[in-house]
């Protein structure tokens, strides 16, 4: 027989549409009441799984972790609610952990590919401008439709934030990616690498803390997504702090991005640039934090919908996955309050059913 969740309460299939009445059948929603009675019924408000835009399953502090580890970090981010992950770059295989019955849905980019020595060590692939394009030719046929690359670091020599590659070889970059099918996203802290990966075509940006109101009208023309990854860009004054003895410029530099990056967001918000909640969790931050980054978004000026549309409708749509719809998969958090009225709610999840599966 098959196994029959009915959910109780309101149902959110988009941040300003409600219904009533939706079951889960052998891990499949409908709207259409099945012709016997539930196995389970679970009350609270309803809306598709969470999705965390900018994740690293597979990564720690130092580089890649091992199988439990990875394993650990996929249950925090289900605890919270999130159901689909946007992997951001790992240097972990962690395809053994697609299929979405045991962890998220995961979307993998492969491997960083950042410019030799001028990364985190153990991250990414690291290469010379002449190796660029062949290396993302690689990551985007390992990945699953994406690629990351690391825009800008610190450069030592010149004591500050600069762009990782030449313009040219970015634009080539970005140009083999789309003729293999991927889309590229990139790590951009810095103001001038965001005009360099426009002008390369880019698909999405991380971070984007050099946002200048130069950049908005482009970002908005282009359909170009920002991923700010606020409660990452937090760390900044610690960054500066660890790096003020030996760079100063560039330590005054990542504080004056931090001391922004609110308004930033909500400038960018304002004008029409598409948003998407993104933790960075799997280096510094820990898995599982997905509420801490839609309440961030909140602060940063988006209303409490929208911050929840980042996370969630919006979210699974630019990525092309189901929503609450008929015949969808039943990936479904729930609340005790309504998270557009009282969005401190997303921190306590009352139930999250993976495909079907009653989880927490």
């Amino acid at each position: 027989m098959p196994h029959i969740i009915a959910f109780s309460g309101p149902v959110l299939t988009g941040p300003a549409s409600e219904r009533r009445g939706l079951w889960s059948v052998d891990g499949q929603l409908t709207f259409t009441r099945p012709d016997r009675d539930p196995d389970l019924v679970l009350d609270g408000w309803v809306l598709p799984g969470f999705v965390d835009a900018h994740c690293h399953i597979g990564l720690g502090p130092t580089g890649p972790v091992d199988a439990g580890e990875a394993e650990a970090q996929a249950r925090a981010d289900l605890a919270a609610g999130t159901l689909l992950v946007r992997d951001a770059g790992s240097p972990a295989d962690t395809r053994w952990m697609q299929g979405g019955r045991d962890f998220p849905l995961l979307i993998r980019a492969g491997r960083h590919v950042a410019r030799s020595r001028r990364y985190l060590r153990g991250f990414a692939q690291e290469v010379e401008p002449e190796g660029l394009v062949e290396a993302v030719r690689k990551q985007a046929r390992d990945g699953d439709g994406w690629v990351k690359l690391v825009g800008d670091w610190i450069d030592r020599g010149a004591g500050d934030l600069a762009p990782s590659f030449p313009a040219a070889v970015v634009r080539d970059a970005v140009s083999a990616a789309h003729d293999e099918g991927a889309r590229v996203t990139a790590h951009c802290f810095a103001e001038d690498t965001l005009d360099q990966m426009l002008d390369a075509g880019i698909d999405c940006i991380e971070h984007a803390t050099g946002l200048l109101p130069r950049h908005l009208p482009r970002f908005v023309e282009q359909g170009v997504p920002i991923v700010p990854t606020l409660i990452n860009i937090a760390t900044f004054p610690d960054i500066a702090a660890q790096a003020r003895p030996k760079f100063p410029r560039y330590a005054g530099h990542m504080l004056a991005l931090w001391e922004r990056r609110l308004e930033r967001v909500g400038e960018a918000w304002e004008a029409g640039v598409r948003i998407f909640a993104g933790t960075d969790a799997g280096s510094v931050i820990r898995h599982g934090r997905i509420a801490d980054e839609i309440r961030a978004l909140h602060a940063a000026g988006l209303p409490a919908a929208a911050a929840l549309d980042a996370a969630c409708w919006a979210a699974r749509s630019w990525l092309g996955a189901e929503g609450v719809a008929e015949g969808a998969r039943a990936d479904v958090v729930l609340f005790e309050d309504d998270p557009r009225l009282h969005l401190d709610a997303v921190a306590a999840p009352a139930h999250v059913v993976l495909g079907g599966r009653r989880i927490s």
